[in-house]
């Protein structure tokens, strides 16, 4: 009698796992759709992200047509805050808001499988099921968002460089976009987030846009407290008629003071982060010593 209920147990999950791939399957080929562009540094980015990834190049076309599927369910507004996290990271894998939730959706079934697989293996297919397919449906925001922070970590790390090599660019004679072109030919890494956010200033100052506003955009993409001081202060001298090279200098100079006060606050951190690991070292040498001791006390009595 409890095999029965158990082989019971069994069919009603299948049967409700299948009940609900169903229904998402009827809501996403029902719905509407709509293309999304994929041109501009998003192309760029996803060709770049196919070339170099041949795993990504394997399960992109199932991820893009699961992007149009579901385009036509999502609202403006959840829109908008998929976009906005995906502009954050840097346009990752060149992604639309669409793909975005295909990619999770194709996560989640793979979740789905490993789940069934072990489960089987183990004895739990239902608990391991409904493990693994959430948990595989997060790593997208997972990657999306340690990315988002990567990026602004680096973007801070070298701004103070690239003003210092802005400000003796200007001081030598050279324009705003000569000094940014500088920042791009002179940088050793053309992938880096920074050299990145340079060159689509760059370009978009050669396709017209006004400095105010491609500086403006470059705030708004990385949203940190250096980058926002950065741009206010120069927006604020072309609205004044003040030298830019002038307000360079005094930004690079705020800003390796700054670096200077955050290395002596971590350094500062340091010494009390050490503790933790270092009483957990202590522990573990005296429990060498004694342990010994000890087993060799018992041995002789």
């Amino acid at each position: 009698m409890p095999q029965l209920n158990h082989i019971a147990y069994r069919w009603a999950v299948a049967a409700a796992v299948g009940l609900v791939l169903a229904f998402l399957t009827y809501a996403v080929g029902s719905a509407p759709t709509r293309v999304a562009s994929r041109l501009g540094m998003r192309g760029l980015k996803r060709r770049r992200a196919i070339e170099n990834n041949p795993a990504w190049a394997q399960i992109e076309p199932l991820v893009r047509w699961l992007g149009v599927r579901v385009s036509g369910i999502l609202s403006e507004d959840f829109r908008r805050k998929l976009d906005r996290q995906l502009s954050l990271a840097g346009d990752w894998m060149g992604l639309t808001p669409e793909e975005y939730v295909g990619l999770s959706i194709v996560s989640f079934l793979g979740g789905l499988l490993v789940g069934a697989g072990v489960g089987v293996y183990m004895g739990q297919p239902a608990m391991m099921i409904s493990i693994c397919g959430p948990l595989f449906a997060s790593f997208p925001y997972l990657l999306i968002s340690g990315e988002a922070q990567e990026r602004l970590k680096q973007v801070n790390r070298g701004l103070p460089f690239v003003i210092d090599l802005m400000a003796l660019a200007m001081s030598a004679g050279l324009d705003f976009p000569g000094a940014i072109r500088q920042v791009v030919e002179k940088s050793s890494d053309p992938n880096d987030a920074l050299v990145e956010e340079f060159t689509r200033i760059l370009q978009e100052l050669q396709l017209g846009r006004t400095r105010r506003q491609a500086l403006l955009d470059f705030m708004d993409r990385v949203p940190t407290d250096q980058v926002t001081e950065f741009v206010n202060a120069i927006v604020q001298a072309e609205a004044k008629g003040n030298p830019v090279a002038d307000v360079l200098q005094i930004q690079a100079g705020v800003s390796r003071m700054r670096r200077s006060v955050r290395a002596e606050e971590l350094a500062a951190k340091a010494g009390v982060a050490m503790v933790g690991p270092l009483f957990l070292l202590f522990g573990c040498i005296m429990l060498l010593i004694v342990a010994p001791m000890i087993m060799k006390l018992a041995a002789v009595e």
